[in-house]
């Protein structure tokens, strides 16, 4: 039986903010970033893995990089997790780096919207 109020409901715009309890970033070694995507709930993880809505080219059209600079993009079960791996523009602690630590660069993931 559907509940109350959920029939013939349509989808809506969620932000990721809405969705996940973390979303970060960290460094892979010197040269490459990782991102975090933990979601709140396992229902929703799993319509975003079923679905592939994170994926290379949502990634790389929100850090506006060609698509193939997206090493991967995996799907963490046992933590709802997503975790996205690429390289970084400038190898951490070389002159120009302004995030050693690569913790400032989730900020493009804050922007994606989903239609769950």
């Amino acid at each position: 039986m559907t509940p109350p109020g959920k029939r013939g409901r349509a989808p809506s715009r969620q932000p990721i903010t809405r969705l996940a309890k973390v979303i970060r970033s960290k460094n892979s070694g010197p040269f490459e970033l990782t991102l975090d995507i933990i979601l709140k709930r396992k229902k929703v993880y799993e319509e975003l893995k079923a679905r592939n809505l994170i994926n290379k080219k949502v990634i790389a059209r929100a850090y506006r990089i060609p698509e193939a600079e997206i090493e991967k993009v995996v799907y963490f079960d046992p933590a709802y997790a997503v975790k996205i791996t690429f390289r970084r523009k400038i190898t951490s602690g070389s002159p120009g780096d302004t995030d050693v630590y690569g913790a400032q660069q989730h900020g493009p993931l804050l922007k994606l919207m989903f239609n769950l």
